[in-house]
């Protein structure tokens, strides 16, 4: 597969933080994704862009916090996130960058 401009729109960033580490020891990854992405999108993506299997894609969105700065009211953006799990003997080292 060749990556496309779309694949680079469904994968905004990877994540990296305690939780997300912990699941790459079982074969996951955790991605930023467009807001508006779906499960087929996602896998399709992270199958072009990182020439892997991906076994399964769960989801979940944060809801952004309402946020002062200065004494006037903000709000952060809503974050979706994907929980990919790769098959075996796929990896993805998203500690070293793409």
């Amino acid at each position: 597969m060749t990556a496309k401009a779309e694949h680079y729109d469904v994968i905004v960033k990877p994540v990296i933080t305690e939780k997300a580490t912990m699941a790459s020891e079982s074969n996951g990854v955790v991605f930023e994704v467009a807001i508006d992405a779906n499960k087929p999108q996602i896998k399709e993506a992270v199958e072009a862009l990182f020439g892997v299997k991906v076994k399964a894609v769960n989801t979940t969105i944060t809801k952004g916090k309402t946020k002062r700065f200065r004494g006037i009211r903000g709000k952060r953006k809503d974050v979706k996130k994907a929980y990919v799990t790769l098959e075996e003997g796929n990896t993805i080292d998203v500690s070293t960058g793409l």
